[in-house]
Parts: structure tokens; sequence; C-alpha cells
């Protein structure tokens, strides 16, 4: 057994009013990949900004190579050999995609950058993670959630590391990226560069994990477990201090003469999909199977008029709606929860409340002056029914956990009382009790008349939740047929293969 590369004791961080981290402990041996869970809110996340330099622990001591070590800026962290992927990246979009991956650590002489150096070695990273196909001199905010995930990567390699830690690397990589990410961690571990690795996916941990630590409440209530031979139902009772059957919630038998809701006809956008035709019924749920950039978010997209159709028509409760236009997909009762919520669906400074009310905002309007009283009172109330924690309205919905900050989106729509509901990766960086909770939530809806339009990467998540499922590959549907009547393994044949059903 080889001597710890790190060691945290008793870490402990204290914000106003918050106690994130009570006393954590952690170790981490060279070559290893050490899987780091917990609930959203546990301090997961406040543990590795202690470890990345970002925060400074109120008490405990961190060891590295044995030696006690102050990690005062990320610098420091950097200089020691520690790198960090964080899940919301820390990326320039306004940068090339190679003058992101050497940002701070830039390759020059005298001042002068060597940019045909920059672009060689920031291509060689990029084809050692599977994705030649990026170019170096690409900017980067041309590139998807899953592009930029890779350069994020490819930045932190392009370090001398002896530690990665990757906070939820694969929430927005399909299968067979995972795969490749895998690869490149298991060639770190042979050269004896250890990984903390930090995701909800428990299939993700069995694969590639060697140990695993799990924080409640922003303490270490388990450490050192063997990640493979752990079964889920401890590591679950661990995480939440109960039981949790990872279940989806029963379907309700219906007759399938329902009333349409949505209607969506030969619709295109340019290469990102062509000639999608699907209806939704009131209290059904359809899912979208296939791989990143197969079209499924941008199908999302242009039915809530974020995107421009190139042809075809949406169709809500019978009314056409405007191609292109937010304002009238809204006007007419669809809602959308986007993929990258932080960035696309919050307003991270603004209250809970505020966020709440948003798409319902003029209600609360009275000659030219919102009553603040009543908007509160309104997004309290769904608030308190979604079991958002804290339940305090007034607070920055930055300060909320991956899972609350959900429900907040979720509570928007609710409010708004849609007719139309479009999730896009509800569950991402959400924990098992999140998840589940959000899991019981959509069928509710669907089960009061909304119809439902579910995007996932993990293909159990759609065919769990949904009704009937769309298989996309490339743009083009593939398959169409109720979720019973498939299953996991024929899925990825389809998007694989991309052969009709």
């Amino acid at each position: 057994m080889s001597d710890p590369l790190l060691q945290m004791q008793g870490i402990v961080k204290v914000f106003p009013g918050v106690r994130a981290l009570d006393g954590v402990d952690l170790e981490v041996r060279a070559g290893e990949v050490h899987c780091l869970l917990g609930q959203n809110g546990a301090g997961k996340s406040t543990l590795i900004k202690v470890l990345a330099g970002a925060h400074q622990p109120d008490e405990g001591e961190i060891r590295w190579q044995g030696e006690a070590i102050r990690l005062t800026t990320p610098m420091a962290a950097m200089k020691h050999g520690i790198a960090t992927i964080y899940q919301e990246l820390d990326l320039v979009d306004g940068l090339s995609v190679a003058e992101n991956i050497y940002l701070g650590h830039e390759l020059s002489t005298a001042g002068f950058a060597h940019r045909g150096d920059t672009q060689k070695e920031a291509a060689a990273l990029l084809a050692r993670l599977g994705h030649p196909e990026i170019s170096p001199r690409r900017e980067l905010g041309s590139l998807s959630a899953a592009g930029k995930q890779i350069v994020s990567m490819a930045r932190a390699l392009s370090h001398d590391v002896k530690l990665i830690i990757m906070d939820e690397p694969s929430a927005v990589l399909d299968q067979e990226e995972v795969g490749r990410l895998f690869k490149v961690i298991r060639d770190l571990q042979s050269d004896g560069v250890a990984v903390v690795y930090i995701s909800h996916r428990l299939e993700e941990i069995r694969e590639i994990g060697d140990r695993v630590t799990v924080l409640k409440d922003g303490r270490t209530v388990a450490t050192g477990l063997p990640a493979r031979d752990t079964p889920t139902r401890e590591l679950t009772r661990l995480m939440t201090g109960r039981d949790i059957e990872y279940v989806f919630p029963p379907r309700v038998s219906r007759d399938g003469d329902g009333k349409v809701v949505l209607a969506v006809r030969d619709l295109s956008s340019g290469r990102a999909f062509s000639g999608v035709d699907f209806d939704v019924r009131a209290g059904e749920i359809v899912g979208l199977a296939g791989l990143v950039g197969s079209g499924r978010s941008e199908i999302l997209e242009t039915i809530y008029g974020a995107r421009k159709a190139t042809s075809g028509t949406v169709t809500v409760d019978g009314k056409q709606l405007r191609n292109g236009h937010v304002r009238a997909a809204v006007g007419a009762g669809v809602g959308l929860c986007p993929e990258e919520r932080k960035s696309q669906g919050l307003l991270l400074d603004e209250a809970v409340y505020r966020n709440v009310s948003l798409a319902t905002i003029g209600r609360f309007a009275r000659g030219g002056f919102l009553n603040r009283g009543d908007e509160k009172r309104a997004a309290s109330e769904h608030v308190k029914a979604l079991d958002v924690r804290p339940a305090d309205v007034d607070r920055a919905v930055r300060t909320l956990s991956g899972g609350n900050q959900q429900k907040v989106v979720l509570a928007r729509w609710l409010l708004r009382e849609c007719r139309v509901l479009l999730l896009d990766e509800p569950t991402r960086g959400v924990d098992v009790g999140a998840r589940s909770e959000i899991y019981a939530l959509v069928r509710r809806l669907a089960d009061e008349g909304v119809a439902v339009v579910l995007v996932s990467s993990e293909v159990p998540e759609v065919l769990g939740l949904a009704d009937r499922v769309l298989v996309l590959r490339d743009g083009v549907v593939v398959h169409t047929g109720p979720a019973d009547d498939i299953d996991e393994h024929r899925v990825l044949d389809l998007v694989m293969e991309g052969s009709a059903a």
C-alpha cells in the first residue's frame, strides 16, 4: 500500500450563518481514483475549493506528500501539482481554444507568446483526449457544453499534475465521450497521477473508482470504502441518512386518446436536426434519446423559440407558434428548463422569489410598480410545495445547491401554469435524493395534464420516466415508440448505427 499523496484532516470552513465543512477527513493515494460522494449541499464543492486554494480553511490541516502545506491561492495549489476541473467551467468564451488551455501559464519568451507552439501543444492535448476535431484556433464560445468540458480537461492536463480534481466531468458527455474520459483517467493512473472524482452517477463510481469517501452535512460519514464492492443501498443510506429505492414513479395507464397539446411537424433547424415529427398529449411524457450533438437540445430550443426553425411548424393547443419568438411560446404556455441552468435558466445574484416570478412578473405589476409582497408570497407557495431548501425566498439563488436550483426553475413554470414543459437534462448534477424528488414532481405534473418533453444523456432515465421515446441520430429521428417496448441496448444500437426500427 502506497503512502498517502494527500491528507486533509479535520477541515472546517465557516461562512456567515453556515458551517459548510465541519471536520472533514480525506486521504488520497498516488495513482488512485478516489470518488467523493454526497448530496447537493453536503460540502463537496467547498472541500474541493479548499483543496484548489480558492477557500482557506478555518481549522484543520492539509498534508501533501507527508508535509503540512497551506494552499493560499489557486496558483499555489497548481505549483504543488493540484489541478481542478470545475463543474461550472472557468473558461473565457472570447478567447481561442488554445488560449484557454494555456491561460495563466502561456508559452512565451520575454513576454512574447509562442502562438504556433501553443496551438501545436493544445492540439496534442485534445488528441490525447480523443477529440482531434476540435481546432485550437476555434473560438471557445462556439463550442457546445461538451466541447468546453473537453477544453477544460485539456487545460488541467497542460500542467505537470500529480492530482486532478474532476467535479461532475461526465455531466455533459455522452456515453462514447465518457468512455474516452475513463481511458484518459486510466492513462493518468498508470503515470501515478491521482484523481478525485465527483459524480452523482453511481454506475460511474463502480466502473472507474478505487475508493469512496462520503460526505453528509459537511462531515465525513465514511471514507476508504471500496468503490466496486460497497452496495448501492449502503452508499445512498450514507449520503441521505435513509434508505432510498432508486425507482421511477409508476406510469399511469392511459387510453391514448388524450388531447394533443404539442404538435411538431416536419421541424428542421439548419444542420442541427431535420424532419422531426411528434405529438405530445396532455399528461404524456415524451423522451428524446441520443448522443450529445444529435439535435436533442436544439429541438427543445426551437420549440421554445430560442432557435429559429428553417422549416416546419410548432403548434400548442391548435395554435401555431411564431417562429423564433420566445415570448409567443411562453404566452402559449411553453416552459423550458435548460441544460445550462446557471447560465441560461437563472439570475444567480437575484433572490429566489425573483427567479421564480420571472415568467409571470407582469401579474404582480400595479400602475407600473411591482407588488413585491404578492410576488414573494406566490413564490414562497411554490418553493414550499417543491421543498426547496432552505425555503428562504430572499436568499440569492447562487447560494443554493444544484438540486434546489433546479427546483427553483421548475417552480417558475409551476407558477406560470404552463401547458408544455421542456426539460433538458433535468437531473444533471443532482444528487440521488433530489433526483427522486424531481422524478416524482415531473410525473405529478404529467398526471395534472401537462405535456412534458424530456431530454437526458442517461438512457435509463429516459426509459424510466417517459411514456414514449424518440431516438435521434445526427439530427434525424430513427425510432419512435412506447418506452416499454425498447431497452437501453437497443437505444445504443440505434444511436451508434442509425438503423431505423
